[in-house]
Parts: C-alpha cells; sequence; structure tokens
C-alpha cells in the first residue's frame, strides 16, 4: 500500500508517544500501588445532567474496581457540530483519553488509523488484556475487518444485532387522512401528499420540522431509493460521502452527486417541499430538538434509523400522541437498495496516547463480558434506571420519561446480544420490521476495501467544502435554479480535484478487488 511522509510521520509520533507512555506509567507500577486507575473513554452524544449518569458510575466504579483495579469516566463529544469536533479531539494527542468509540461507516475510523489516532493492538496485547474480547472476536473471525497494513486497529461490536438504515418517521393517523391505505406510504415522491395534508389540516404542526443536521438525507434517500448506488462507506468528504458504485458495475468508482438526473429530481422536489412549507424557513441553521416536536404533535415527520423507531419512536409517540398510530419509510425501500449493517457499525479502539493502553483493554474487557458492569454502564441501576418484568423484559419504573431520565451512557461499541433483553417499550411488531428489512436487505460488499487517502486528503477536503456549500442548499430548496446549482457544483468538484480523487479510489477497489479473485 502506498504511504506518505505525513503517515509515516505520524505512526513514528504514535510509537514514540506510545512508548514513553508505558515507561512512565507501567500497569505493574501501578498494580503496585493499589490505586485504581482511571480511565477515560470517548463516547458521542450530549452530556446527561439528570444526575443519573454519575449516580451509575458511582456503582460500575465498585465493579471495575474488584474485577481490573480501575475507575471508568466518560467524555463527550456533543452533537453540536459533532463531526469536526471528533475528528480535533482525536488528532489533538490528548493524553487523558484511553478508549475511543469509533465506526468505518460514520466516525472515520480508517482515516483516524491512517493518521496515528489510534494504538494498533497486537494479538498477544489482546489476547492479555482482553482475553474474553479476544477470544468471542477470533471465533467469528472477525478481526480481518479491523487491520490496517496487518495491524488491529480497533475492536468491532460484531456480536450486536441492530439495524441503522435511515427513513422518514411519520404519523400513520394523518397519512391515513390523507388518503393513504392503512395510513401506509411506500413512495419517497409520495410524501408530497402527506405533507400538503399536513399544511392545510394541522396548522400548528411543521409537515417536516427539519434541522440543520439533517442537511443531505432526503437528498440520499430519494437517491438511494431511485438508482442503485452503494456508497462506500470508507472515504468521506467533510461530513459527506460523495462517492459510489453501482449494483450493476460494483467495480466502477463514480458518484452520485456527479452523475445522472436523479440528483437534479431529488433538489426539485426540495424546491417544491420548500415552497409548500413543509419546514420551516430558516432550516438551514435550526438547531432545536425536532424529536420532542414529533412527539409534541408539532412535527408530521422525523428521520433516523430503524433501531430509533422501534427502540423509542413507536413508544413514545403511542404516549404522548395516542392514536397516532406511527409508522416507517426507510430509504430504499422502493426497490430494495439498502443494507444490513456492517460489523465495525460500531467500534472501540485504544488512544494512541493513552498512558494505559493495557488496563484500557482490561476495563473495555469488562464492560462487555462482564454482565454485572454491562448492565450498569447499558441500563443503569435496577429499579431507578431500569426494572425487570416477570417475563424477563428490560422495563422502566413508574413515571419515567426517556426525554429527561435517560441514562445517556451511549456504549455503541461493544454491546453483545446475549445481555440484551427485549424492552418493554420495543415496537410490539419490531421481529416483523426486522424480518421485513432482513428478507430484501443487501450486504455491504466493500467492508474489508481500505483506502488510502494520503494522497487525496487535500482533495477529500476541498471537496468537503463544495459540498457544504451546496447540498445543504438543494436539501432545503433555497435554489431558485436547481440545474444551474448543480451544474456549478460539479464543476467546483472536478475543479478540487475530484476525478483525481475517484481515479485513486479506482486504484484500490481495482486491487482489492484482484485480491477477492
Amino acid at each position: 500500500m502506498r504511504k506518505s511522509l505525513a503517515r509515516a510521520g505520524a505512526a513514528a509520533l504514535t510509537l514514540a508517544m506510545s512508548v514513553t507512555a508505558l515507561a512512565a506509567c507501567s500497569p505493574g507500577e501501578a498494580e503496585e500501588s493499589g490505586e485504581p486507575t482511571t480511565i477515560t473513554m470517548l463516547v458521542l452524544g450530549d452530556k446527561p445532567t439528570n444526575g443519573r449518569l454519575e449516580a451509575m458510575l458511582e456503582k460500575l466504579n465498585v465493579r471495575l474496581e474488584e474485577e481490573a483495579n480501575a475507575n471508568l469516566d466518560l467524555f463527550y463529544v456533543e452533537w453540536a457540530d459533532w463531526q469536526t469536533q471528533y475528528n480535533t479531539q482525536l488528532l489533538s494527542g490528548d493524553d487523558s483519553i484511553d478508549l475511543i468509540t469509533t465506526a468505518t461507516d460514520w466516525l472515520f475510523a480508517w482515516e483516524n488509523a491512517e493518521k496515528g489516532a489510534f494504538l494498533p493492538l497486537s494479538e498477544e496485547m489482546l489476547q492479555e488484556h482482553a482475553p474474553r474480547t479476544w477470544e468471542q472476536v477470533d471465533a467469528e473471525g472477525h478481526w480481518e475487518l479491523t487491520k490496517l497494513d496487518g495491524e488491529i486497529q480497533f475492536i468491532p461490536e460484531d456480536n450486536f444485532t441492530q439495524w441503522t438504515n435511515h427513513g422518514f418517521f411519520y404519523r400513520g393517523d394523518w397519512a391515513t387522512e390523507a388518503g393513504f391505505e392503512d395510513g401506509t406510504i411506500t413512495k419517497f415522491e409520495d410524501f408530497t401528499t402527506y405533507f400538503e395534508w399536513v399544511k392545510e389540516n394541522q396548522k400548528e404542526a411543521y409537515p417536516w420540522d427539519a434541522a440543520a443536521g439533517a442537511s443531505d438525507v432526503a437528498l440520499t434517500g430519494y437517491l438511494q431509493g431511485h438508482t442503485d448506488g452503494q456508497t462506500i462507506q470508507q472515504v468521506s468528504a467533510g461530513n459527506y460521502f460523495p462517492f459510489q458504485t453501482t449494483e450493476s458495475d460494483p467495480n466502477t468508482v463514480g458518484s452520485w452527486y456527479m452523475e445522472g438526473d436523479e440528483l437534479l429530481e431529488a433538489a426539485e422536489l426540495a424546491k417544491e417541499w420548500n415552497e409548500l412549507g413543509v419546514w420551516r424557513e430558516d432550516a438551514l441553521n435550526y438547531d432545536g430538538d425536532t424529536r420532542e416536536e414529533f412527539y409534541a404533535g408539532l412535527s408530521g415527520t422525523d428521520q433516523h434509523h430503524t433501531q430509533t423507531f422501534v427502540g423509542s419512536i413507536v413508544d413514545n409517540m403511542t404516549k404522548k400522541q395516542p392514536g397516532s398510530d406511527p409508522k416507517f419509510f426507510y430509504w430504499g425501500q422502493e426497490n430494495g437498495n439498502y443494507f444490513r449493517d456492517i460489523l465495525t457499525h460500531g467500534a472501540m479502539a485504544v488512544n494512541a496516547t493513552s498512558q494505559n493502553p493495557e488496563k484500557a483493554l482490561e476495563v473495555y474487557d469488562v464492560l462487555r463480558n462482564d454482565e454485572e458492569a454491562y448492565k450498569l454502564l447499558n441500563f443503569g441501576i435496577e429499579g431507578t434506571d431500569y426494572v425487570m418484568t416477570d417475563d424477563g423484559k428490560l422495563g422502566y419504573p413508574e413515571g419515567y420519561d426517556s426525554s429527561t431520565d435517560a441514562l445517556g451512557s451511549n456504549f455503541w461499541a461493544g454491546r453483545m446480544d446475549e445481555f440484551e433483553p427485549d424492552r418493554v417499550t420495543d415496537a410490539p411488531n419490531k421481529q416483523e420490521i426486522y424480518d421485513q428489512l432482513d428478507a430484501s436487505a443487501k450486504d455491504y460488499p466493500y467492508s474489508t476495501l481500505i483506502v488510502n487517502k494520503d494522497l487525496i486528503d487535500p482533495t477529500l477536503a476541498a471537496m468537503g467544502g463544495v459540498l457544504s456549500e451546496y447540498i445543504p442548499q438543494l436539501q432545503y430548496g433555497k435554489f431558485d435554479d436547481p440545474a444551474a446549482a448543480i451544474d456549478e457544483m460539479r464543476q467546483k468538484l472536478i475543479d478540487a480535484g475530484y476525478e483525481d480523487a475517484r481515479d485513486s479510489i479506482q486504484t484500490d477497489l481495482d486491487a482489492w478487488a484482484e485480491s477477492q479473485g
């Protein structure tokens, strides 16, 4: 694999810092001192302020002291500008963080690994300090999914069932009134009819109270359902994923932002929605809690993934908007163009500058494999944060409201099916939804493809700048002439080096395809 001087320098710096850290505070010395080592884990999300997290950590740390002579602390990268804040934090050299939540499809794992943010993990290190995790992942043959240049960069969350394909949540009761049989919408364009009905008949509600963070989801939803494009999840340009193959030609790299008429179709539909007043006028800058607006009956639509729908949307809407009959339309529903989760949608890395990498692995091994510790971290304190019903389901105390009482520990990088009970808040038809998705879902074809971005990082950054200028405005229908705007965007992307980046990725895809036989 091609390597740049920048990457080599980053790797050398990482090695030097790691060796220094190990020399300064070895696990043996920590054990001899008798003092528990504090391990800090970086997680994504807004830090809760209700006191439940701190109460849970107090109990969890008793267990961690017993099992690993360690304590756990959490460092939050909050949702406001999270992409920038996350990457900046990982490359800051901050040695106060030990464990890092990552992912190859949405948390830039390969990019950050290439830049030296993660400590490469040897088999011996994992076998000694995370033996239960090593054994489970090794038995499944999944370590190969985590290697860069032959070195393990992170631990996959490979034993947890979830569906994180995105789509619209909407109200079946309102859709029925809008003329849809059983309140079920099956085509992306049909949301126009739904939005028109909401606008006309629910005067206090936005048809879709969208916010700035949803700056490309509707475009993506349209493109996914109207093409056979397959996004290469390992390559991002800023906050966007601009490179695709197609199912009909899986070995040729292109972009649905650059080719075809579907982007224009999506943008023209967005312009129609904007003129209809589907979202608030300042949606491009709005940072309010649109999920709560949906729960309050002030928005006809919300968007996120299947897991959110079956885990919280159905329960909350049933309680807060009785009779609302919440439903889910997922991207690619029209043409079956959606994928099962990859096994590195959640993963855990060790910070390259951690002062306690071995102890960090020991803590992670407990959090992932010790049932008592797992339940505390993920569910909280029994009787306060959750209860177990007589039929073995996880429920919540009387008066519990997930909007205000959630634990918020956000451990999304080591969940295990064996410790995950069904929840009383799960959608009654959860399994039916899963079965329906599984019947037509595709496996992501490029899980082991590693794209060398050393030579194209500046180009990707420049492309990200162009996309951030145009995509949000196309998404929210703000251009008077979408066709002219798209032509202008495409030319700027070419000027930024799109073709060179595409050709470089194509070279890596060709080599990978050949290695697959």
